[in-house]
């Protein structure tokens, strides 16, 4: 439905999610953005002019995935002719799946990859007819270690022995500037940590430690250096030794730690690996997909990035080998697991994949939130948080005006 643009839209009989609790309260939406009623009522005079009954539901912030590499029968890294529209129909199936706001991933990848497809992965403004917002590209690799490759291609995989220079020769510091969320380094890898400083003051980039062979201590001074996420704890890193915890050491830190993804597909992290990370750092847990090209597909073969990838009983494989090579979970479906691993509350599990994401980029003050002057990216939820609608710019996303297609 089309409302004229200065229209106020009231979300009532629920539980909104604010300051950390499920309040029964009402939600007010006004040229896209949260408000305060206040001024409606008390200065304009004014009531709303749409009322949405929530029939008791759970009103929450959109979900937020900071680590997709595809869906829908498209991959970000593979998919480098058709990159548009790729990005245009990803966005529109993930808003209607509840996630209205993601960072489209790309795996290890030769420079001429990254010189094509990183502009076209940059921020864009959600809305029904661009589907979610793109918070800028989450950029993995290549500089890993070949010990914790994970699903990325050896070939691909590179040193920053010369500093700056290779981060300029591999993606573009220009295009780190414009496009780019974070990147994923392993910082162990010659002359990854020591240009870490300068790689934040000269793009602006977020740096997050993943797929790593690091010791705790050279994880320590990454982190120190501006290295503040990990990526998909547990996942491709040197194992949890009570005496080198490598990168998982991290969260026993007793002064400021970094946020952290970690995959709740059941799969990749058992249940009770996840419930040990929560309880050592709760405010830090983001709830990512890491889904690729299958995610809402059939069964069978797919591509992640140059690799052939086995897609059967909801694992995903490198074909021909034992190595996980992403997930096919929706956003909404890890944010239920995490509450049966965890025990965890609804309160906590949302923020996880709500607020706590939009803390990690640095953009909590207009995404993750339903505070006044934030988006008004929201979901209804039942209480089982199954996702019943879907407002993207304070606007419904429904299949009737979000069409999107399927690369089968």
């Amino acid at each position: 439905m089309s409302l004229p643009e200065s229209s106020i839209t009231q979300f009532y009989n629920c539980l909104v999610l604010k300051d950390h609790k499920l309040v029964s309260d009402y939600l007010y939406v006004q040229n896209g953005k949260i408000i305060d009623p206040a001024n409606m009522f008390w200065e304009e005079n004014r009531i709303p002019d749409v009322r949405i009954d929530c029939k008791g539901g759970i009103v929450s912030p959109g979900y937020i995935d900071v680590q997709i590499n595809g869906a829908f029968g498209y991959d970000f890294s593979n998919d480098t002719d058709i990159i548009e529209e790729a990005v245009d129909n990803i966005s529109k199936g993930l808003l209607l799946q509840g996630c209205t706001a993601y960072c489209p991933t790309t795996v290890s990848s030769r420079p001429e990859v990254y010189h094509k497809v990183i502009s076209h992965l940059g921020p864009r403004q959600g809305s029904v007819e661009n589907g979610a917002s793109v918070l800028g590209a989450h950029i993995e690799g290549p500089f890993i270690s070949p010990q914790k490759k994970g699903a990325h291609e050896l070939a691909t995989l590179r040193t920053a022995k010369h500093g700056l220079a290779d981060f300029e020769e591999c993606y573009g510091l220009d295009n780190l500037r414009k496009y780019a969320a974070y990147v994923t380094m392993a910082p162990e890898v010659e002359g990854v940590t020591a240009a870490i400083p300068d790689l934040i003051k000269e793009t602006g980039v977020a740096i997050s430690s993943g797929h790593s062979n690091a010791t705790t201590a050279k994880a320590q001074e990454a982190f120190k250096q501006g290295a503040n996420m990990i990526t998909h704890l547990f996942n491709a890193m040197h194992p949890f030794h009570q005496r080198d915890p490598g990168i998982i050491g991290l969260l026993g830190d007793n002064g400021p730690r970094p946020f952290y993804g970690i995959i709740c597909d059941g799969i990749h992290v058992h249940p009770n690996s996840v419930m040990i990370a929560y309880y050592a750092h709760p405010t830090g847990a983001c709830l990512v997909t890491d889904a690729m090209s299958a995610q809402s597909l059939p069964e069978g073969y797919y591509k992640l990035g140059e690799m052939d990838v086995d897609v059967h009983g909801g694992h995903v494989y490198i074909k021909g080998t034992n190595t996980i090579a992403g997930s096919i979970a929706t956003l909404a479906e890890c944010v239920r697991n995490f509450i049966d691993f965890t025990g965890a509350s609804k309160v906590e599990a949302l923020e996880n994949a709500t607020l706590h994401p939009a803390q990690m980029l640095g953009i909590s003050d207009t995404k993750g939130t339903l505070a006044h002057g934030a988006d008004a990216d929201i979901l209804i939820l039942d209480n089982d948080l199954y996702v019943q609608r879907v407002f993207i710019a304070g606007v419904e996303a429904t299949n009737d005006n979000v069409k999107f297609n399927k690369k089968l």
